[in-house]
């Protein structure tokens, strides 16, 4: 029998420890969290929050244990009631995904001892032992959050839990475990907000109204899915029964912050960094009201957010383009929530918020390159992102062991740009010496107003206790429209390029005594598309015995994306997903456990596929010897020489769905491993490590070759003539096939690629098989190895500190949905695989191979009105590549990819060969002042990169004297200073 000490060590950590950086399987929610626990067979158990007054009360079954599930995050107050009248209480902290363990028996059976009341002493500790939980999950609430020098937005706070870094390429985004950055889900109360063009956007609410979020970096259960990296689980504020107000301001001022970096290329020939003349000011305020409607039932929290920034950026591009650029933002944000119990029994929530954000953009030629003197004014563009959402759940509790809740929402993400002269054709020169920009146009490319993505989305869930078996089944079903359209402006766009650098396609023939090219590119896309994605699943958490449990999961996924005439152009029905998992309490008092899962996880095709793959595009590029001349007036075009090569990739005619999936395609999928040890040292520390083993086990990209299903074709019956064409008609059958693959094929590379295609010309298309030898495509692969070792000490109104070091390993021939070393953002179609030489030399260190991570953070109390709060980021470089042209002969593609192989000045180059960048050290500092003599004011100092670093964290990796290979393209933020001032008050 245990004794009396090991249980209130064990009532007091799981209800004080296992609160806000702990993630739970079993049976947890995505917006709500549980209260379980012993006591005697017949007791009455009522947990009653403090904040709404919602109340819940069950009977404790024969065998002793007790569960209240789907409880709204907050504080809550436990009591038991025994069969004599005698009551005791329990004051809990509830959090999403987390069960708060409140016993008051012994576990073990005949033993009744009454525990004494114990005090939480903490709301706050990174990866607790939760021995509830099998999962890697990290939760921060909005009081840690405030305690720390963290970006006010979603991807900072996830890049505090270990195995997170952030991305080189794709702005504020994050990577999960070697992941690509396009592979994470994001959700917001339960509904799925991220951004299904290409994974690398997602809806926000304003900062000020988040309550805690929830970063699942591994493990999670069945109820997940559509992600390969991580979850990332907001949780809004809501109304309570006291009426409160306040606002607050948040100022990062130009004149606090050190110099922007820009590269100068010095007279060794090497790249340096010097100060840029840029400027950055923002300013980001609130004001929030909550409170009751009606006491104890119906609950308001309503919160306006508003932003200005203003940015001046004077600079010029790896083209010498010579650019003056002016941005301001004036975005209006909004979150209100609603909170309606009902009864106890049926509790409703509604919530709808605004993220949508938009710039205009003053753009000016300058007269010299990196100065303020501005030239010509070539115009102003407006740029949308973001948009409203809504959404509506009803949770009802039937019993004490039955819960069933309902999901509805709709969410917006527009992405367009309005932009002035599109009937000027974009020119650009690249020649040394002359104007980079001539004629009337404003930017290369423009896209529609309406251009984004809509989604609708409706989920099932339900929980039913049988005794040591906790089952949750639900399903959820989604759709997302997709309106997309581009063109070049003017319908076409010129660049001039000295004859050297000119890209030129493989066997063009030039003019002697030619001193220049120009590319003349017609290019549109888009159209409107839809893709439908639904799932169920059913786990059971089983308590085996008081100290061991098995979590079994199941999930069923089925994809569906339709092209832009509404037609099915790609389709899998059926992706079974298992999960198991073990949690361990060791000594059945939450001090050690040893914890493990596997799984394996599906994430659906992007609306990117159906907008390049299956959209009516048009992309022509004619090549002409220029002469230096220009026609002039308004436009002032380059006048056209001789025609020298033309290459058709698309000619905007939507291609039969059939004729661009291969019919046995799969998804993407990787499976995951995970292994972990926690131990409680003292009573307010805890340590832990977990092993990391990750494996893409199936890729899926497109395949745009010509050459080798054209040899094949010819070596294996198909008729066969000379490898040319006549007046644009294919002359073969071996032709077709070629020009039927060239034009791309979404497939799971190093298999088999079934097609469909126009052998004769008569529009009837022919099914074909070949095969996977005849491609000489490798097998997609990224492993992904890490340790993770993590500890913690709980805020105990003192101080805290957290932190973890995580060694990893991410090798491979691909990233994954994009490509970071090209900043390559088309989600499941970027140039890996599209012919058998780009993969050559390919396997190496990926991008996201971060070899060392350390991150400490935490906040001491100085004094009674004073708070010092520290965060550090360390972590090493990534990999370089030098991606350049195939040496002479070495492919026969008829493409246009230039600097794009894994070969260096005709040598091979080994991915990730090329060196690493250094490591970059982020350290951030907080002062916070809140005054006695004015209770509920606040202001806050908090300096970011205080040792004013200032790494390189991506270069230009493509090599050729235009693209200025090792070119410094991003670093570490300067330093900044953020002064933020806020007040709260109740009525």
């Amino acid at each position: 029998m245990r004794n009396h000490y090991q249980l209130l060590k064990r009532s007091t950590l799981g209800a004080a420890l296992a609160l806000c950086f702990a993630g739970g399987v079993q049976a947890q929610s995505n917006t709500a969290g549980t209260v379980s626990g012993r006591a005697a067979s017949g007791d009455t158990i009522t947990v009653t929050s403090s904040d709404t007054g919602f109340s819940r009360t069950i009977s404790v079954g024969q065998d002793g244990g007790y569960r209240l599930s789907q409880l709204p995050p907050g504080k809550y107050t436990v009591t038991r009631k025994g069969s004599d009248g005698a009551t005791n209480t329990r004051d809990v902290v509830v959090n999403v995904g987390t069960a708060s363990n409140v016993d008051f028996v012994a576990p073990s059976a005949g033993d009744a001892a009454q525990l004494e009341t114990v005090t939480v002493i903490g709301t706050g500790a990174i990866n607790p032992i939760d021995v509830s939980s099998v999962e890697s999950s990290t939760i921060l609430t909005e009081e840690a959050i405030d305690r720390l020098p963290v970006g006010r937005d979603t991807t900072s706070v996830a890049l505090l839990a270990p195995g997170t870094v952030r991305s080189d390429s794709f702005g504020n985004v994050a990577s999960f475990g070697g992941s690509s950055a396009a592979e994470n889900a994001y959700y917001i109360n339960g509904f799925n907000v991220t951004n299904i063009r290409n994974g690398l956007a997602y809806n926000e609410v304003p900062f000020e109204g988040i309550a805690e979020t929830q970063v699942k970096t591994g493990g999670y259960g069945a109820e997940f899915g559509r992600s390969l990296g991580g979850v990332v689980n907001v949780i809004t504020k809501r109304g309570t029964n006291e009426w409160t107000f306040g606002g607050s301001a948040y100022y990062t001022p130009n004149s606090l912050r050190s110099s922007f970096r820009r590269e100068d290329l010095g007279s060794d020939g090497r790249w340096g960094l010097v100060d840029a003349e840029h400027e950055q000011d923002e300013l980001i305020y609130n004001v929030y009201g909550s409170g009751p409607i009606l006491k104890d039932r119906l609950f308001l929290f309503a919160l306006y957010q508003g932003n200005k920034t203003e940015t001046d950026l004077y600079g010029t591009n790896f083209t010498n383009l010579r650019r003056g650029q002016f941005d301001k933002s004036n975005n209006d944000k909004g979150l209100v929530k609603i909170d309606w119990n009902i009864t106890d029994s049926h509790v409703i929530e509604l919530t709808a918020f605004r993220d949508r954000e938009e710039t205009t953009r003053d753009v000016f030629q300058l007269l010299e390159p990196w100065s303020k003197r501005l030239g010509a004014f070539q115009g102003t563009q407006s740029f949308v992102t973001g948009g409203d959402n809504y959404i509506a759940k009803w949770t009802g509790y039937f019993g004490d062991n039955f819960t069933l809740s309902a999901l509805a929402g709709r969410g917006e993400y527009r992405n367009a740009s309005i932009t002035p002269n599109t009937d000027c054709p974009f020119v650009q020169d690249n020649r040394p010496g002359q104007p980079s920009r001539r004629g009337c146009a404003v930017a290369a490319a423009f896209s529609t107003e309406d251009a984004g993505d809509d989604r609708d989305a409706y989920r099932i869930d339900a929980e039913w206790v049988l005794g040591d078996h906790t089952l949750r089944f639900g399903l959820d079903r989604e759709e997302i429209n997709s309106i997309a359209k581009n063109e070049s402006s003017g319908g076409i766009s010129f660049t001039i390029d000295p004859v050297g650098d000119a890209p030129l396609p493989p066997g063009t023939i030039v003019p002697p005594g030619t001193t220049a090219i120009v590319t003349a590119r017609e290019f549109s896309n888009g159209g409107e598309f839809s893709t439908k994605n639904q799932a169920y699943y059913l786990e059971d958490s089983w308590q085996i015995s008081d100290t061991f449990l098995a979590y079994a999961g199941i999930r069923n996924e089925s994809f569906e994306n339709l092209n832009a005439d509404g037609i099915v152009f790609a389709k899998k029905d059926d992706t079974w997903a298992p999960r198991l998992g073990f949690s361990w309490d060791v000594n059945g008092d939450s001090t050690t456990k040893v914890f493990g899962n596997a799984g394996r996880y599906y994430i659906p095709i992007m609306t990117n596929t159906n907008v390049r793959l299956s959209g009516a595009e048009r992309d022509i590029q004619t090549y002409f010897v220029f002469d230096g001349t220009f026609s002039g007036g308004r436009f002032d075009t380059p006048v056209l020489g001789q025609q020298i090569a033309r290459v058709v990739q698309s000619t905007g005619v939507a291609a039969d769905p059939r004729s661009v999936v291969d019919d046995n395609l799969s998804p993407l999928f990787q499976d995951e491993y995970i292994l972990g040890f926690q131990q409680q040292l003292t009573d307010k520390w805890s340590a832990g490590i977990r092993a990391i083993h990750r494996k893409m086990s199936s890729g899926m990209d497109d395949y745009c070759a010509y050459q080798a299903p054209h040899d094949w074709a010819a070596a294996n019956g198909f008729s066969s003539t000379p490898d040319d064409e006549v007046d644009g008609e294919i002359t073969s059958e071996a032709d077709a096939i070629g020009e039927g693959t060239a034009h791309c094929f979404l497939m799971n590379p190093g298999q088999d690629l079934s097609a469909n295609i126009d052998i004769n010309g008569d529009g009837t298309l022919e099914k074909i098989k070949i095969p996977a030898s005849a491609l000489r495509l490798p097998t997609p692969t990224r492993t992904y190895n890490a340790l993770e070792f993590f500890f913690e000490r709980v805020w105990d109104g003192k101080w805290t500190m957290q932190g973890s070091y995580t060694w990893s390993k991410s090798i491979g021939n691909t990233e994954g949905y994009v490509k970071s070393d090209i900043a390559q953002p088309d989600a499941g179609l970027t140039q890996d695989f599209d012919f058998a030489e780009l993969m050559e030399n390919s396997y190496g260190y990926l991008p996201n191979d971060r070899r060392h991570a350390l991150k400490i953070f935490g906040s001491y109390q100085i004094a009674d009105e004073w708070r010092i709060g520290a965060n550090l980021i360390v972590q090493s470089g990534r990999p370089l590549n030098c991606f350049g042209d195939f040496p002479e002969g070495r492919s026969k593609e008829k493409t246009l990819y230039t600097n794009s192989s894994f070969f260096c000045d005709g040598v091979a180059a080994p991915r990730g060969t090329r060196g690493r960048l250094d490591w970059t050290r982020n350290l951030g500092l907080q002062v916070a002042y809140e005054p006695k003599w004015a209770a509920g004011l606040w202001a806050k100092l908090d300096v970011f990169n205080v040792t004013d670093e200032s790494t390189v964290t991506s270069v230009r990796e493509r090599q050729s004297p235009r693209n200025r290979h090792l070119q410094p393209l991003t670093w570490q933020a300067p330093r900044s200073v953020r002064l933020s001032v806020g007040y709260d008050f109740s009525l």
